[in-house]
């Protein structure tokens, strides 16, 4: 029996602890229920347990033969704060949570790859598998990473996945660069005079103000940046007044910002400031202006990547491993990716067709209610986790050199 039909042979229980995490979701750093289960199943295969880094963290540690050798695999666990429109069995039974972005299947993947190693142990190291809180906006990588996750647990590398939804099921996507954006948030305040609307001379008005700065930030992006740098600066809401003739005192902005690298990002940071504090000068009116980098840039360490896209092509077929288009979305796997080489890779979701009837009426894409993560993915993503396990570990150090980071020679 080859790998994959071995894991598949497993795939309908675990498919079953999907199905049961998914009607059970919990919120970011309130996965007790999550954690309970994913530390019995560790335990019942005979694989040691670390609870409690990022306060609902897992981390199950595999060794076998003598090699320090290390690798880490993660799964987020968390769910989103969305009403779920599906109604079949397995739907969510909390109101306003739902498991809409595959965090369970995700899940489910690391655990059938934990049995199959813990099982058969053809390797020669340390296997660390990672269940990860509050991926969803709570920084829960950086939280284990602050507990002491790679101090406790050294790693050579750590990978992650993330299934995608209109990608074809069977098919994967890892590239070397980055593969998803830093998510950043900003919160400006228009400081100006109010007044009654028809005597705008009386005041100073922050309305067509705060217009003009949405207008003037697009220029940072179109004439301050280099053109093959990517970006974006979105404004998604303008607050101010109460009434049709009054003018308001202030108004207020928030958004967000999204790079590929940190250059940029600083780059714009400081234009936006610059820009918003000098309209508001010419003005007379006066400026508040906050930034809030939350995640950084996922970036790919080279030869992790290029390693991962070997291992898959093995799996799948050189023709289903795609080149990984970078993603304006942001992902906290960032933050085990600047304290460690590794690589994250995009596994295909399928159009939708595979949910249960009874689904809700929207797409099947990511933080959509009508969301339900494919279980046909389970015996294929833990295939992948297993064999690039094994594979990692046999692998010379050497091999992963190349194109390293300075933070990391």
């Amino acid at each position: 029996m080859n790998l994959i039909d071995s894991i598949v042979t497993q795939a309908a229980g675990i498919a079953a602890v999907r199905r049961d995490l998914h009607a059970h979701p919990e919120l970011g750093y309130e996965e007790v229920r999550t954690a309970d289960v994913v530390a019995a199943k560790l335990t019942e295969w005979g694989i040691p347990i670390h609870r409690g880094l990022g306060k609902t963290g897992v981390v199950g540690i595999l060794k076998n033969g003598s090699s320090t050798r290390a690798v880490g695999l993660r799964a987020d666990m968390d769910a989103l704060p969305i009403q779920e429109l599906n109604t079949f069995a397995h739907a969510s039974r909390h109101s306003g949570k739902m498991h809409a972005c595959g965090h369970d299947g995700h899940t489910a993947m690391l655990l059938a790859a934990a049995q199959h190693l813990a099982k058969h142990r053809h390797f020669d190291g340390t296997v660390y598998l990672i269940f990860q809180p509050a991926e969803e906006g709570g920084g829960g990588a950086d939280a284990m990473i602050k507990d002491g996750l790679f101090e406790r647990f050294p790693m050579d590398a750590v990978y992650g996945m993330h299934n995608w939804p209109g990608m074809q099921a069977g098919q994967f996507a890892v590239s070397p660069g980055p593969a998803m954006a830093s998510g950043n948030k900003f919160y400006v305040t228009v400081r100006g005079k109010g007044g009654h609307a028809a005597l705008p001379h009386t005041g100073i008005d922050p309305v067509p103000i705060a217009c003009e700065l949405v207008q003037a930030w697009q220029t940072i992006v179109t004439r301050k940046m280099k053109p093959t740098d990517s970006a974006v600066i979105s404004v998604t809401t303008i607050h101010a007044g109460d009434t049709n003739n009054v003018i308001p005192n202030d108004c207020e902005l928030t958004g967000t910002v999204r790079t590929f690298s940190l250059e940029v990002l600083d780059l714009i940071e400081s234009r936006m400031r610059q820009v918003a504090e000098h309209i508001c000068a010419a003005h007379d009116a006066e400026c508040d202006f906050r930034f809030e980098r939350y995640y950084p840039p996922t970036i790919n360490t080279p030869a992790e990547a290029d390693f991962a896209r070997e291992v898959m092509a093995e799996v799948v077929g050189p023709q289903n491993v795609l080149k990984q288009e970078a993603a304006m979305t942001s992902e906290d796997f960032a933050f085990m990716l600047l304290a460690r080489p590794g690589a994250y890779a995009f596994i295909g979701n399928g159009d939708g067709t595979h949910r249960d009837a009874l689904h809700g009426e929207g797409p099947c894409t990511l933080h959509n209610p009508s969301y339900d993560f494919n279980d046909d993915l389970i015996p294929l993503g833990a295939t992948v986790w297993v064999r690039l396990a094994e594979r990692f570990l046999a692998e010379p150090p050497e091999r992963f050199l190349e194109g390293r980071p300075e933070r990391f020679k």
